[in-house]
């Protein structure tokens, strides 16, 4: 004798097609569901906070065949449903906005301040201000007397070595390497053939010191000293380290001054400035690798992550639009690998 469904195909039929569709989409609602826990998870760690939770739920009974309708067609597929084993959170108004420098998808925007030195034209001109004789706004020429147009080149140089063992300021002088660094990075910097407008140096003696030296190749560049250039500790690194821990009093008394170093000499061109200028900067690692983040708006908090040699170059670009890039950081090349130090 035949199957029972044999001798009714159609409805045998319908009910086997009806699980097979019934299943499709089930496991469409599931792989639909786990890239939606995967984009939350993405979203809790931008957001800096934990906004997405994996954790043992009792396993909930089967919903995903669909059954037969008496006229031959199967139910629609039941709602999307979490995969069994995990708890999503509500993702709408929970996630918030990653900071900036976190990588987003292509298009997204939101990535580059453009007003980061508060010189961009739009920020500068007052838009309620109204044209007495026609009453409109004449925003575009109002906006070139804003722009800049010259480019910075701005060229860090680290201090060369110097004597650890002075306890004051004063008795922290270069040694004999640290002097022949200096040398090198002044030849150097001369060898580029570029116009130098100025050197605007730290105050601290290892600094001054290595001005001094560098200025003998490039004559007739004014020198300038700062105590906003001086070393010390910018932000509290991250990661922490054991190696190097000063106390939060300093990160508060260093960190704003090196932060107003920052906003005092990286910025684009004043509007007044027509020609292209190439500056120097002699200070030390930590302001540098801290202004390197911050001009780049890259995490702060990263700048002990990079490391400089004595003597160093790093050369930043800042255009007249705003942008910033970074063509050296810590350019040792010039010098020969037995003059090389970190201290």
């Amino acid at each position: 004798m035949l199957p029972h469904s044999a001798l009714r195909p159609g409805r045998g039929g319908a009910a086997r097609g009806g699980r097979c569709v019934g299943a499709r989409h089930a496991a469409a609602a599931r792989a639909m569901s786990f890239r939606r826990a995967l984009a939350l998870a993405a979203c809790g760690l931008a957001g800096g906070s934990v906004l997405f939770s994996a954790v043992a739920v009792s396993k909930q009974p089967a919903r995903g065949d669909a059954e037969p309708r008496p006229g031959g067609s199967a139910a629609a597929p039941p709602a999307p449903a979490a995969p069994q084993g995990l708890l999503l959170l509500p993702p709408a108004a929970s996630c918030p906005p990653g900071p900036g420098w976190i990588e987003r998808p292509a298009g997204s925007g939101g990535f580059w301040d453009s007003n980061w030195d508060r010189r961009e034209p739009l920020a500068l001109i007052n838009l309620k201000k109204k044209n007495e004789e026609t009453g409109e706004e004449e925003l575009s020429s109002r906006l070139e007397h804003c722009r800049a147009r010259a480019t910075r080149h701005i060229f860090l140089i680290r201090h060369s070595q110097y004597n650890l063992d002075g306890r004051a300021d004063k008795d922290r002088t270069l040694t004999p390497l640290g002097r022949e660094q200096a040398e090198l990075t002044g030849h150097r910097l001369a060898s580029l053939g570029l116009k130098f407008n100025q050197i605007i140096h730290s105050s601290m003696t290892r600094a001054t010191e290595t001005t001094e030296i560098i200025s003998k190749y490039l004559p007739g560049v004014k020198k300038i000293s700062t105590d906003l250039l001086r070393e010390g500790a910018p932000i509290e690194p991250d990661p922490p380290v054991s190696h190097w821990k000063p106390e939060a009093v300093q990160y508060y008394e260093d960190g704003a001054r090196i932060e107003a170093a920052f906003r005092n000499f990286i910025h684009r061109a004043d509007v007044k400035q027509e020609e292209d200028s190439y500056e120097i900067f002699v200070c030390h690692a930590n302001v540098i690798r801290y202004i390197v983040c911050r001009a780049l708006q890259f995490p702060p908090e990263g700048w002990l992550r990079m490391s400089l040699n004595n003597g160093s170059i790093t050369h930043l670009v800042i255009r007249p639009n705003g942008r910033v890039a970074l063509r050296t950081l810590g350019d040792t090349g010039f010098m020969p690998p037995d003059k090389i130090t970190r201290t």
